[in-house]
């Protein structure tokens, strides 16, 4: 739990009960991602515009297993592995009904908005109408990464490029890695734009050689700008360097407004497009996961156990642990009472 800005804390809580639609989950593994850290600092905007508050249960990059079903939920749901969606709308506003739920104004956000528990805990209880089996051939790291992958899926997908477009990544951090893996996938041209060498120097590890630092960015058409980053300058830049005519996309999201000139967006006749939420690109991710047209689990540094969270909000990189972005944490399995339809 969060308790407040920079106060964190594992502690008991009652085991979730199962409503009517929900399963309950027995939680495998969970990534630590740059919101959860904003909820731990404090920045993470929604806290000061009233759709979150302390305290809270973040936890939003999941895998596990149903371990039991509520009224009203298919019971061949128990035992399977899954993971499911951050975005839980109401389903009965105009957007649920028209598919986008992720931009529902009532919407909860696992472990982010509207006070749903997230899942860094040992048991979930989650709607059953938003979960995503995972077969045997994505593996629990694969698994928790489903989430995050789908924001850089999407961002891919809003590029529109053709195969051979050359596409500008901007940030080696988990979402611009995984852009870069799906953009490799469909045959693009892909280069990241790191913020620091050894970002650049692990970009290159997976087989991106065309990783650059900021200085040393080749003077190229970009045929689309994809911005992973949480600078507040790079929307600008994006704008600036993509070629007139085409498109920018934005996903990353920077601590402090980010200003660029629409002027030169009309005047380059060049498309912006924002990017929030995983939803409409969760199945995708999971069929590319499964066929191993992309394997994201090299970004994985390290895996530890829920005590060790709060110092990995605070800043600490665990020992040892890789060059990757991304941590996960494993959640120890207790003894817990039975109940019926466990597994």
């Amino acid at each position: 739990m969060i308790r407040g800005p920079r106060d964190a804390a594992v502690i008991e809580v009652p085991e979730p009960e199962v409503g009517a639609g929900q399963v309950l989950i027995d939680v495998h593994r969970v990534g630590v991602c740059g919101t959860d850290t904003e909820l731990y600092t404090g920045e993470m905007q929604y806290l000061h515009d009233g759709n979150a508050s302390y305290p809270l249960r973040p936890g939003h990059e999941w895998m596990g297993v149903v371990v039991s079903a509520g009224e009203g939920v298919d019971p061949m749901w128990i035992g399977r592995r899954v993971t499911g969606d951050t975005m839980i709308g109401c389903g009965r506003c105009v957007r649920c009904l028209a598919g986008r739920h992720h931009v529902c104004e009532d919407r909860h956000e696992l472990g982010v908005r509207g006070g749903m528990a997230g899942a860094l805990a040992e048991r979930l209880a989650y709607p059953a109408r938003y979960l995503h089996a995972l077969p045997d051939s994505v593996d629990d790291v694969a698994g928790a990464l489903v989430e995050p992958a789908g924001n850089a899926l999407r961002s891919v997908w809003a590029a529109a490029l053709e195969s051979g477009g050359r596409v500008l990544i901007l940030g080696a951090g988990t979402i611009g890695l995984l852009a870069a893996m799906f953009a490799r996938a469909a045959d693009l041209e892909v280069h990241i734009m790191g913020r620091s060498e050894r970002s650049v120097e692990f970009a290159r590890s997976l087989g991106f050689d065309c990783a650059w630092a900021e200085g040393a960015l080749p003077e190229l058409p970009w045929d689309a700008v994809i911005d992973c980053s949480n600078d507040p300058s790079l929307p600008a830049k994006a704008l600036g360097l993509v070629e007139p005519g085409r498109r920018v996309v934005y996903v990353g999201l920077a601590g402090s407004p980010s200003l660029l000139d629409s002027r030169t967006l009309a005047l380059k006749d060049v498309t912006a497009v924002g990017i929030l939420g995983a939803s409409q690109a969760l199945d995708d991710v999971i069929a590319a996961f499964a066929n191993g047209s992309v394997d994201p689990r090299g970004i994985v540094a390290a895996a530890v156990e829920l005590d060790h969270l709060g110092r990995i909000l605070d800043g600490a990189r665990p020992q040892p642990a890789g060059l990757g972005p991304k941590i996960h944490i494993t959640i120890p399995r207790a003894e817990r009472p039975s109940k019926d339809g466990d597994v």
